[in-house]
């Protein structure tokens, strides 16, 4: 469809259309449906969501089947209506929201995987805040997820969307950017802006690596999408206000593919190096798999 960035934003300005429409009428060509088709399905994606974060963030939670991830989100649900957060209340509510989707993952609840399991929280916590905070009706928040999804596919189709292919980087970096391009057109910014806060929101998470400890999508995953929801809105915010990133957007991606390809195997997934070699984390993952699931780390 769009092999780059560049090309979806000149077609977006040429035929003066959003990166939303551009997707639904794509999805509506190709999988030769109507547009209310093309709107329920990706509505069903919408309920998902909502009831994951109402499920990780309702009455005790959920807890993981190993217990060593759940209820945070309870607990920052709490601290954000009894306390000033540092960050502030908007901030920390959609930390809250991806908190709770991402422990609804790890409780092998229902989730909707946006790029991938790991990432899921990302795009809940920032979509359900300005929701919550700037009023989005259910048509915007529609709209929203298919602007995230046309940026998504030109990054899945340049880079990888896959932790065990290019690192946290390419899971939640990914999320993280393509909420906050999303975000930008939501809000009345050009294309142009939304292709610079992807490229700053990406920019910011350039590296990341993906070590699962025990290699579950529990620890540091969970906390990462609350990262990645956060450095998301801040980056719509740069882009809004008309920052720009000094480094076009396709060559950003173009660093976090050659940044994963590059990446040693203990730090791709394989939760064998980072947090997942750490002494704790292996005697986690002997605590779950037994004393034969210790492994020699990586040189």
């Amino acid at each position: 469809m769009f092999d780059t960035m560049k090309e979806l934003i000149e077609y977006a300005e040429q035929n003066d259309k959003s990166f939303s429409e551009i997707m639904i009428e794509h999805e509506m060509e190709t999988r030769g449906m109507s547009r209310e088709e093309v709107f329920e399905m990706m509505q069903q994606n919408l309920d998902t969501m909502r009831d994951a974060v109402k499920k990780g963030t309702t009455g005790e939670g959920v807890k993981s089947v190993t217990g060593y991830t759940g209820q945070d989100a309870i607990k920052v649900h709490e601290y954000n209506q009894k306390h000033k957060a540092l960050s502030g209340y908007d901030m920390i509510s959609a930390v809250e929201g991806a908190i709770a989707t991402n422990e609804v993952n790890a409780a092998m609840g229902i989730i909707c995987a946006t790029p991938t399991a790991g990432s899921s929280g990302t795009i809940p916590g920032v979509l359900f805040k300005l929701e919550k905070s700037h009023g989005l009706d259910n048509d915007q928040m529609i709209k929203f997820l298919f602007s995230a999804s046309m940026c998504g596919m030109i990054v899945a189709n340049n880079a990888s969307v896959a932790g065990a292919t290019g690192g946290c980087q390419a899971e939640v970096g990914t999320a993280s950017a393509i909420a906050a391009a999303a975000a930008v057109e939501t809000f009345g910014g050009t294309p142009q802006q939304s292709g610079h806060a992807l490229a700053i929101s990406l920019s910011n998470l350039l590296g990341l690596v993906c070590d699962p400890v025990a290699g579950l999508v529990e620890i540091p995953c969970v906390m990462r999408n609350a990262i990645g929801s956060g450095n998301g809105l801040i980056s719509a915010d740069l882009a809004l206000a008309g920052v720009e990133s000094r480094i076009p957007v396709d060559e950003v991606i173009m660093a976090m593919d050659k940044i994963g390809r590059n990446l040693p195997a203990s730090l791709r997934e394989t939760g064998i190096g980072g947090l997942a070699g750490t002494p704790t984390g292996q005697a986690i993952k002997e605590k779950i798999f037994g004393e034969s699931s210790k492994n020699e780390l990586f040189s």
